[in-house]
C-alpha cells in the first residue's frame, strides 16, 4: 500500500455495517426522549465512552473551535457540561454562548447534531460538579492554566502536587472558576447511518413554543 495520504485513507473502510434498525413509525414529541433511546441502545451495544462528545464554539475573530468533552447530565432537552471559566471555551463562551453538540457512535452508524444556547449555571452548580471529580482532575483543574504555554512537564507536575496537598487539606474545596453549563436545544438532528448511503435523518427544530419534527434528505 502507497505511503500517500490519499492511498492510504481510499483504503479505510467506512459505514460498513450492519446496524440496527431505526423504528420511524413512534417518533417522540420531544428529541430528548429519543436522545436517551439512543443513548441506552450504545451502553446496551458496549459503545465506547458513549457520553463523549464534540463541543463546537466560536472565538472573537469568527473562527470555529472544537473539542471532545464528556456530557455530565441531560434533563428533558437541556445537556450539560463542564469547564473552567479561564479555559479558551469558557472565555468562547462568555463572548457568544452559541454552541454546537455532536455524538458520534460508528459501531451503530449513528450520529447525533445539537445547536442551542450555553447558560452558566452559576457559583453553586460549578462547585457541586467540582466536587463530584476526581481527585487527580481536580487538581489539574486548580492550576488554572489550562491552555497556557508549558515550560516544561517538571512545573506542571509540581503544580499538581501543590494542589493535591491543597485538596487533602481541604477536600470540599471547589474552584471559584469551574463551571457547569447547560445547553438549551434548540435544534437537534438524528442521523442513522446506511451502508448505500441513503442515510435517516430526522431534525427537531425548536418553533413558536414547540417541537417540530422533520425528515430530511440523506
Amino acid at each position: 500500500m502507497s505511503g500517500k495520504p490519499e492511498d492510504l485513507l481510499h483504503h479505510l473502510k467506512s459505514l460498513s455495517g450492519p446496524f440496527p434498525i431505526w423504528n420511524m413509525e413512534q417518533l417522540p414529541d420531544q428529541p430528548g426522549e429519543l436522545f436517551l433511546d439512543w443513548l441506552r441502545l450504545a451502553i446496551e451495544n458496549n459503545v465506547k465512552e458513549p457520553h463523549a462528545m464534540t463541543l463546537s464554539t466560536v472565538d472573537q475573530h469568527g473562527y470555529p473551535d472544537a473539542r471532545v468533552l464528556i456530557l455530565k447530565n441531560m434533563i428533558q432537552d437541556t445537556f450539560y457540561f463542564a469547564s473552567s471559566l479561564d479555559s479558551r471555551k469558557g472565555q468562547q463562551l462568555k463572548d457568544n454562548p452559541r454552541v454546537a453538540l455532536t455524538l458520534y457512535w460508528p459501531s451503530l452508524g449513528r450520529q447525533i447534531r445539537i445547536r442551542g444556547i450555553a447558560q452558566d449555571e452559576g457559583d453553586a452548580a460549578g462547585a457541586m460538579d467540582f466536587r463530584k471529580r476526581k481527585p487527580g482532575a481536580k487538581a489539574v483543574a486548580m492550576t488554572e492554566r489550562q491552555s497556557q504555554l508549558l515550560d516544561s512537564e517538571e512545573e506542571l507536575n509540581v503544580s499538581i502536587e501543590v494542589q493535591k496537598k491543597r485538596l487533602q487539606e481541604n477536600p470540599d474545596f471547589a474552584a471559584p472558576h469551574w463551571r457547569l453549563y447547560a445547553v438549551h436545544a434548540q435544534e437537534v438532528e438524528f442521523w442513522q447511518g446506511d451502508t448505500e448511503r441513503k442515510h435517516i435523518r430526522v431534525q427537531y427544530k425548536w418553533q413558536e413554543g414547540h417541537w417540530q419534527k422533520n425528515r430530511l434528505w440523506p
